[in-house]
């Protein structure tokens, strides 16, 4: 009996169409996860993926309707192109009742990322698009934000290519034997494809380690991207001892933020205002429109509080407020440095916190989005005589260089040094 052997490449095709199915699915997946994610950390506050306006309009058809470029400039900072004089930028302020959107610390490959997911969402989830208008993200039974279809249409592929594969085997196999009958040979019993597959790797050796070395650099690629989430909270809203909410306060009746949080302007800290700040107001006012008396009834508690007769008694006790924003002990960071110094407004780091109901942490605050901000960011000179000395004392080809047109980010000006944070 005579042994034809499958000298075809049809295993080494298999296994190298099924690596890179797995790896144009995965790609695809990461990329719409982090247009997904960018979204849903920068624009979802205000903004549907689709065409219900919340806050802020409905983003659907926004990569049609505007230019790129100019969709960067106004995501970056609205304010700036507004004051610029940019007619399409000061119609758009002028149409949603000169509500300005916050600046956001994105670069343009970001907003790529973001214009692409939302491109999608509105081109091929329809269903989902119209069931923004109640949330924009739906919550799963677990309290988990529901994912899309898109893994399992992935693993849906994969398994229609396996069984395509057993497919083509078979037949490769049906016409081995029809050429052996034709030259008067005899065939063996086929093969299993997991025996197939073996002989394959014992006669391709160096193909089959050069494949493990790219799973392998994916694999690590996978831990480190993963690594990088480890200690980034961004999302993250915890409930708190009493439902105090922003949109009511700082939305709604237009309270400033530095008249709670009062130490940012001269503090490193922003500070949690003390229950007495409160009574400022709710001595008197001692039924809100959003929870009624029973929010408000906590302060009293904590201070020993009688709303009849208005004084307080001896048994007074803190409030156990859960902090939402943590940076590691070895970073520095002063708000009054940002605040003061820098007129950064509030919204830049912590979001659009007048749409908020409890307070959440709006950016990733890792070191590569400060650093970002620091790049982009304009030192505030104007009015200041620190500024002003030194600028005097600059030779002219740096003056023309730096002044004329403005140019000076934080970065230039030692921003990005590892000390200013880490010392």
């Amino acid at each position: 009996m005579k042994f034809i052997s499958a000298k075809s490449t049809f295993p080494f095709l298999s296994l190298l169409g099924f690596f890179m199915l797995l790896s144009l699915s995965s790609t695809e997946l990461k990329a719409q996860e982090d247009g997904e994610k960018l979204f849903k950390s920068y624009c979802a506050s205000c903004h549907s993926p689709g065409s219900n306006q919340l806050v802020g309009p409905g983003l659907a058809g926004v990569y049609d309707k505007y230019e790129k470029e100019w969709l960067y400039k106004w995501i970056k900072n609205s304010q700036e192109l507004i004051s610029s004089g940019d007619e399409q930028a000061v119609a758009v302020y002028e149409q949603y009742n000169k509500v300005l959107m916050p600046a956001q610390p994105v670069n343009n490959e970001q907003v790529d990322a973001i214009l692409a997911y939302v491109k999608e969402y509105n081109e091929n989830k329809p269903e989902e698009a119209a069931a923004a208008a109640t949330d924009t993200v739906v919550e799963g039974a677990d309290g988990q934000a529901s994912s899309d279809n898109t893994t399992y249409i992935a693993l849906g592929l994969v398994l229609v290519f396996l069984i395509l594969i057993s497919v083509l085997r078979k037949v490769q196999y049906s016409l081995s034997i029809v050429e052996a009958k034709k030259r008067g040979e005899e065939v063996d019993e086929e093969k299993g494809m997991g025996q197939a597959l073996g002989a394959w790797v014992q006669s391709n050796k160096t193909i089959v380690a050069l494949m493990g070395i790219v799973v392998i650099a994916l694999i690590a690629k996978a831990g480190w991207d993963a690594a990088l989430k480890v200690g980034v909270y961004t999302g993250y809203e915890p409930e708190q001892p009493i439902k105090f909410s922003h949109e009511l306060h700082a939305g709604q009746n237009g309270i400033d933020c530095q008249y709670c949080h009062n130490s940012a302007a001269f503090s490193k800290s922003a500070g949690i205002p003390s229950p007495n700040l409160c009574m400022n107001c709710h001595t008197y006012i001692q039924e809100g429109p959003q929870y009624g008396k029973e929010e408000i009834a906590k302060i009293y508690k904590a201070l020993d509080f009688d709303p009849v007769t208005k004084t307080y008694g001896p048994n007074q006790s803190p409030i156990k407020w859960v902090k939402v924003h943590n940076l590691p002990d070895h970073v520095y960071f002063n708000h009054s440095q940002h605040v003061t110094v820098g007129k950064i407004a509030c919204q830049k780091c912590h979001g659009p916190v007048e749409t908020y109901t409890v307070g959440k942490q709006h950016a990733d605050l890792t070191m590569g989005w400060c650093i970002n901000c620091h790049r982009e960011t304009k030192v505030q000179m104007a009015e200041s005589g620190y500024y002003d000395e030194i600028h005097k004392r600059l030779p002219e080809d740096l003056k023309k260089q730096y002044l004329e047109d403005g140019t000076i980010t934080v970065s230039e000006l030692g921003g990005i040094e590892c000390a200013k944070c880490h010392y």
